[in-house]
């Protein structure tokens, strides 16, 4: 897990090579005010879903994985938190990983949160449950999908 602030973004980019392009979009589009939805930057391994989803409470929120994706998390308006936990600690599983959705679900919870503002970002690798979207009503959010 990584946690950031755009503006410093550069600093993490040699991380992997898609996070240049996925970064240097992010920092020249008005994101908050373009359409909800999938931007396609290349296909299938790096792709940005627009969101508006609206936050859960914390203790209803489950945690996630997943294998062939890196999630990139930016918030753009409202506050969010997210919660992190070593996958390798999951044990409480609600749905075991599927393939196709790239994603497992679990019902432990986590040992660690992130609180979220505008214009921060969390990267979480595989071996990073996390849970997202806890909060209080709307917010808006990009979820960048980098393949690994």
């Amino acid at each position: 897990m990584i946690y950031g602030k755009l503006i410093h973004a550069d600093r993490i980019e040699s991380l992997h090579p898609l996070f240049p392009q996925l970064f240097e979009y992010v920092r020249t589009h008005d994101l908050l005010h373009e359409p909800l939805g999938r931007i396609t930057l290349q296909g299938d391994r790096l792709f940005i879903n627009n969101s508006e989803p609206e936050c859960v409470e914390q203790d209803k929120q489950v945690l996630e994985m997943h294998h062939k994706y890196i999630d990139v998390h930016i918030l753009l308006s409202g506050r969010e938190r997210i919660g992190w936990l070593a996958t390798e600690e999951a044990k409480l599983v609600i749905k075991p990983f599927d393939e196709e959705s790239d994603c497992a679900t679990f019902a432990d919870r986590p040992s660690t949160y992130i609180d979220m503002r505008p214009g921060d970002f969390l990267i979480v690798y595989p071996e990073d449950a996390h849970a997202p979207v806890i909060g209080k009503g709307r917010i808006r959010k990009l979820i960048a999908k980098v393949m690994i």
